[in-house]
């Protein structure tokens, strides 16, 4: 018996329709129409002479056959793409959102991909915002971007792949002349009171204002109402000076003139860091960023937890029988 001759064609529709188990999704994952992705969906289901899916009007699962084909298509897609690679040209350049222009988390982690291949141009985008970076990841606008993942829609974080990278402590940005510029760390209860930016009324942060409106539920701290959104440097200091709000930041966002940076503390309350990608995304300059994240976690330790912090509940470690 000869083996079925398997167009790569219906498996990726086939891979796109068990990765979404939605055929809405999974088509416009593709960039084909539904009926077109169904068609070749059952035409891959007549050639292997089985049952891939299960379909309801409020379902798609996967039959025993099409969890069995799953692993397969992957090697198959997989070794496909890296013999289009072997005669190809160079991959086009990597485009890496870094969210602000300053010496973050992610600069490092991108800094340190460069040095691993030198040979791959990885671009610096700033896009402002994991909820807009992740919709333009999906749509194949940009390739890799870094967050809050479980800040994001369902249905937009399941077209996703991501690595946890760091817990991030977060900061306080003060104008020069506040009282709270003094200190040296300012403890999360002096901000009792006060009325602190997050980024609300920008869609393009939708995920950093609930960390923030989590984090501020219970203390007494009011959530900054809309500011014009400024992008770079300038701008977002020529806003912030109009407002004098207090800003949440992390501790490595960038210095502003006219302003201090202080840590918060009692309890360190943590932004949890991913790298974010496309799932379908295969480049060399997303290898060497991992590695280079892998290497710096390590080295600096930036997934373990500081003895008096604050995690989103998302991410809170339960106890074990709780």
């Amino acid at each position: 018996m000869t083996s079925p001759d398997v167009d790569p064609r219906l498996l990726r529709g086939f891979l796109a329709v068990a990765e979404e188990l939605h055929f809405t999704r999974a088509a416009a994952r593709l960039y084909v129409a539904q009926q077109a992705l169904s068609r070749d969906v059952r035409r891959l289901e007549r050639t292997l002479g089985a049952s891939l899916f299960t379909r309801t009007t409020r379902a798609v699962e996967l039959t025993a056959d099409g969890e069995r084909l799953l692993p397969h298509a992957r090697e198959v897609l997989r070794a496909h793409e890296e013999l289009a690679a072997a005669f190809a040209g160079p991959p086009p350049a990597l485009l890496v959102d870094l969210n602000t222009d300053g010496p973050g988390t992610g600069r490092r982690v991108l800094e340190r991909a460069r040095e691993l291949a030198p040979g791959h141009e990885l671009m610096a985008r700033f896009e402002s915002g994991l909820t807009h970076a992740a919709a333009e990841i999906a749509a194949g606008r940009l390739d890799v971007s870094f967050g809050y993942v479980a800040g994001l829609a369902p249905a937009l974080r399941a077209r996703l792949d991501h690595r946890p990278v760091r817990y991030e402590p977060l900061a306080v940005l003060l104008p020069e002349e506040h009282p709270l510029a003094a200190r040296e760390s300012v403890p999360l209860a002096a901000l009792a009171g006060e009325t602190v930016y997050a980024g609300a009324g920008n869609p393009r942060t939708l995920e950093w204002t609930g960390l923030a409106r989590e984090l501020f539920a219970g203390r007494d701290i009011a959530l900054a109402p809309p500011a014009p959104v400024a992008v770079g440097k300038e701008e977002f200091g020529r806003v912030m000076a109009k407002t004098r709000n207090p800003v949440l930041v992390t501790v490595g966002f960038l210095d502003m003139p006219g302003c201090v940076k202080r840590p918060l503390v009692d309890p360190v309350p943590l932004s949890p860091l991913s790298m974010v990608w496309r799932a379908d995304l295969r480049h060399p300059g997303l290898d060497a960023l991992d590695r280079a994240a892998a290497e710096l976690q390590e080295a600096h330790r930036w997934l373990e937890l500081p003895a008096d912090s604050w995690l989103p509940a998302a991410l809170t470690p339960r106890p074990h029988g709780g």
